[in-house]
């Protein structure tokens, strides 16, 4: 058995902490199943640790979007196996890239069954058990897709809705399906509910090699290299149009327990734990309403129910719970550049951007660098960089001379200048960019040997 799990997706439904950056399995507002911590980890991270504690993570690679790379290394390490889409599609051509890199990578056998899952729910231990036993049982089926029903709830109108057939086999749980309703009315889903159906929540069980001849039918190569060459011609569409509705030989197994799709405000609200999240004051007569402060300034709320109020450095939300689900098409209009970042080196967020007096651009940032961890040695052709540190030790390199700064060290960086900076202990420090046009495409960068004791050697990364 082997997993792929989608880490795709981005945009506004979460706003303001979800962006193209920082999709929704990436935002840390969830308790940790294990701990009685709060506001610690993310879904990314939840699923991880759960596919850990039965022995899958060693089996699973994520399919991800290039500019999700270093959030996930971030939250999951440098050693997690990606598949990266070069360009954003859908999870039909992400599904595919991921299994032509099991082949020609990993050299996964045809006959080998793979389970696809999506990063973003927040599930039990038994959901993750449940995967396990639909594997094992779709080994043993003739069926060429397997999925995982999830018995309703209540009568949803954002989910896709599967029709099952009584089953002939006492010694299978799987069910074959009669049909897929999308997306009902509340009134259809209620009636679909009273007919058996279960929720389709988006998990997929094929053999490696069933994938491989939908590529070659549909003249595309199955070889990891070849296909990532041709990615961007990949129609845009999801795998349950493109492949599951129209596949004949389909079996679901039914599951019965905790699942949640977590895709709007009022969802995420009802499995938090605290209604206070960061700093701030909730008065007494706020009742279920809930508050998610990013910011060093605190939030009050007074005599307002039935909110949700979000504070980050990308923008302040407040609404109405019930409203919540329309928020994305409010803020669609939205464009500016994301103000807060993980990074594989730790984190940054934007405090300000201004234009002086001389047409430049300046934007300050707060920048923070886990002990061990680098900037890499870089150079920027159309800006400067004034660093200040505020806390910390660490070693500087600057045109291949090296030396250490501490608290209250300031170093100006002129534009065409190699620069990199090393965490001895937990860094902090302002970093301002001045330029004509500041933008985080303005970047060469170049190795650099951080083990040699006096001076490293940079060189030129293709």
């Amino acid at each position: 058995m082997r997993i792929i799990l989608l880490s795709g997706g981005s945009g506004k439904r979460l706003w303001p902490l979800s962006n193209d950056y920082r999709s929704k399995q990436f935002i840390k507002v969830m308790n940790n199943d294990k701990s009685e911590e709060v506001n610690q980890t993310s879904m990314i991270q939840r699923v991880w640790a759960h596919l850990n504690e039965i022995d899958l993570a060693n089996s699973a690679v994520i399919t991800a979007s290039r500019v999700q790379q270093e959030i996930i290394q971030s939250q999951l390490g440098d050693d997690v196996p990606l598949v990266l889409e070069p360009v954003k599609r859908d999870t039909f051509p992400a599904i595919c890239l991921a299994a032509s890199y099991l082949k020609s990578k990993m050299k996964v056998h045809d006959d080998e069954v793979i389970v696809v899952m999506p990063v973003d729910v927040d599930a039990d231990e038994q959901f993750f058990e449940t995967i396990k036993q639909l594997a094992v049982e779709f080994e043993k089926s003739t069926a060429n897709i397997g999925l995982i029903g999830l018995k309703p709830t209540y009568p949803s109108e954002k989910f896709g809705y599967i029709l099952t057939e009584p089953s002939s086999n006492s010694h299978s749980t799987l069910l074959a399906i009669d049909r897929f309703v999308e997306k009902p009315s509340a009134a259809d889903a209620s009636n679909l509910i009273d007919s058996g159906a279960l929720w389709n929540c988006g998990v997929f069980s094929f053999r490696l090699g069933y994938i491989l001849q939908i590529l070659e039918t549909g003249s595309w190569p199955t070889h990891y290299e070849e296909l990532l060459a041709q990615f961007h011609l990949m129609p845009a569409i999801s795998f349950d149009y493109q492949v599951v509705e129209k596949e004949e030989n389909i079996v679901v197994k039914p599951y019965q327990g905790r699942w949640n799709d977590l895709g709007t405000w009022n969802d995420w609200t009802d499995i938090m734990q605290n209604r206070l999240n960061g700093r701030g004051i909730l008065s007494e007569d706020s009742e279920n309403t809930h508050v998610i402060n990013e910011l060093q300034i605190p939030v009050v709320v007074m005599g307002i129910s039935n909110a949700v109020i979000v504070a980050s450095p990308d923008g302040v939300l407040v609404a109405d719970k019930e409203k919540s689900p329309k928020l994305k098409d409010l803020v669609e209009s939205i464009s500016a550049r994301p103000m807060y970042e993980e990074t594989l080196y730790g984190w940054y967020r934007v405090i300000d951007v201004d234009n002086n007096p001389n047409n430049n651009q300046v934007v300050t940032k707060r920048v923070h660098i886990w002990p061990g961890k680098n900037i890499s040695y870089q150079i920027h052709e159309h800006r400067d960089e004034i660093w200040t540190l505020i806390s910390g030790i660490a070693e500087v390199v600057i045109n291949e001379k090296r030396f250490q700064v501490g608290a209250g060290d300031v170093i100006h960086i002129e534009s065409g200048t190699k620069h990199a900076i090393k965490a001895i202990d937990g860094v902090d420090l302002i970093e301002v960019q001045i330029g004509k046009s500041v933008s985080e495409d303005d970047i060469t960068r170049y190795q650099y040997d951080w083990e040699e004791s006096i001076q490293g050697k940079g060189s030129k990364l293709g």
